[in-house]
């Protein structure tokens, strides 16, 4: 059954599936099993996300987060750059010492990645918010949703290394630095969020 998308939702659903297929044909042909396993996951959670779009009713924001990130995993694990991957590049060279590097591709796409996770969190629960809440208690709990789901994807690339060797996903520190970058995503998700519901009240379902 063809799905009723909005022209801009179209448009993310053939770029997802441009980066799902040719991504899937790249890695294949290059035997690495760690990102074909990335890449069954983010299928899996596209099939999700489009068949519970009419009742999520995620905002272009959410769905370019999502389609952005999904991109920015891919590439970064199988883009060449010098004798390492993109995920490798130094973008800024503020700490470099060692396994300690900052600031890394990577640690932006999971500050990018877990700031969407934080938007969606918060988008799925905006509704049944009202006038009593106290959102000094709910924007810390939402930036601990988006921080949860990061400390799951580190679990999976746990997952990874156990069943493939080899997989290059790094050792303490990066896991570590990928957990902090989580949290500097989802707190800034939340300054996002907070300055524009300022501007945009939230619609509430429990109205009377």
């Amino acid at each position: 059954m063809k799905p009723n998308l909005k022209k801009g939702e179209w448009l993310l659903l053939i770029f997802n599936l441009l980066v799902i297929i040719g991504f899937t044909i790249y890695y294949g042909s290059i035997k690495n099993y760690e990102f074909m396993i990335y890449i069954g996951v983010i299928i899996f959670f596209f099939v999700l996300i489009l068949a519970t779009l009419k009742r999520s009713k995620f905002d272009y924001i959410i769905l370019a987060g999502l389609s952005l990130w999904a991109f920015f995993h891919m590439a970064g694990g199988g883009v060449k750059v010098g004798s390492g991957v993109l995920y490798g590049v130094q973008l800024i060279p503020i700490i470099n010492h060692g396994e300690l590097v900052i600031f890394k591709f990577d640690q932006f796409v999971h500050a990018f990645g877990f700031g969407v996770s934080t938007l969606i969190a918060w988008h799925l629960i905006k509704p049944y918010l009202n006038e009593k809440t106290n959102y000094k208690i709910v924007y810390p709990l939402i930036a601990l949703v988006g921080m949860g789901l990061g400390a799951l994807n580190e679990i999976i690339e746990f997952t990874a290394v156990v069943l493939i060797p080899e997989t290059g996903v790094g050792g303490y520190y990066n896991t570590a630095l990928d957990l902090v970058f989580n949290m500097f995503g989802a707190i800034t998700a939340i300054i996002f969020i907070h300055f524009r519901e300022k501007q945009k009240p939230i619609k509430r379902l429990n109205k009377k």
